[in-house]
């Protein structure tokens, strides 16, 4: 049973450590860890991955990216009813590596509205429903994308991604805005970039973010378990 609201996405990115069979294997971790630690950390993978990482383990991934266009002639794009058939429960959008313009997040919002109240006979075999994060890498944009209602939005400053600096350590103010903002439309903010301790875990809620979004501190780790497990050390969930 989960007890704490406090969520950790790991995004796999495309580093070959979190691909095909290390994809599962970091699932594993993930799902080891929530069951244990009684939170909610949630893969983040590639749409080649989805399948296997739910065949093999028990945890419900997201997917890095999904586009708007509809099943049928549209070969290329990625499609929210493949990636929920295969298993995914989720999914970034807008993030900095993979940018896309506002109209094309509002698009594939009122896909995933759609799907849902259509009741996708995949989700509706165990009760899932689909969720949207938006990525900011301002406060501006934060400001703009809060108003098209995701389920969920992260700030991310570009300039802190892959580093060891982190957001709630290098841009306090910025966060405690970022959560003011969202708190007016009830919103869940998450925060990234250059996340990599419990310390910097343990800031990002105290200022009252909602989780927090990691990646290389976790994924290129020596020992990615023992990563997570000093992240969540001091969440005291």
């Amino acid at each position: 049973m989960i007890k704490s609201n406090f969520k950790i996405f790991v995004n796999f990115k495309t580093y070959p450590q979190g691909r095909g069979m290390e994809a599962v294997r970091l699932a594993r971790i993930c799902q080891k860890l929530g069951e244990e630690k009684k939170m909610t950390i949630i893969p983040v993978v590639q749409a080649v991955d989805i399948y296997r990482v739910r065949k093999e383990t028990e945890v419900s991934p997201w997917v890095q990216h999904i586009d708007w266009q509809e099943s049928g002639q549209h070969t290329g794009w990625i499609n929210l009813e493949a990636v929920v058939e295969a298993g995914a429960v989720g999914t970034l959008l807008n993030h900095s590596e993979h940018r896309i313009p506002p109209g094309k997040i509002r698009q594939i919002l009122k896909r995933v509205a759609v799907v849902a109240v259509a009741g996708n006979r995949f989700a509706r075999q165990e009760g899932r429903t689909f969720q949207v994060m938006v990525c900011c890498r301002t406060l501006g944009q934060l400001e703009r994308l809060v108003k098209l209602k995701p389920d969920f939005l992260a700030y991310e400053p570009p300039e802190l991604i892959g580093g060891t600096v982190s957001v709630s350590r290098e841009k306090p103010r910025a966060v405690e805005k970022a959560v003011r903002i969202c708190r007016r439309y009830d919103m869940p903010l998450i925060v990234g970039a250059g996340i990599h301790s419990g310390k910097d875990v343990l800031l990002a809620k105290k200022m009252g973010a909602m989780g927090v979004l990691v990646s290389s501190a976790v994924v290129l780790s020596e020992d990615p378990e023992e990563k997570i497990k000093e992240m969540l050390t001091l969440l005291h969930c």
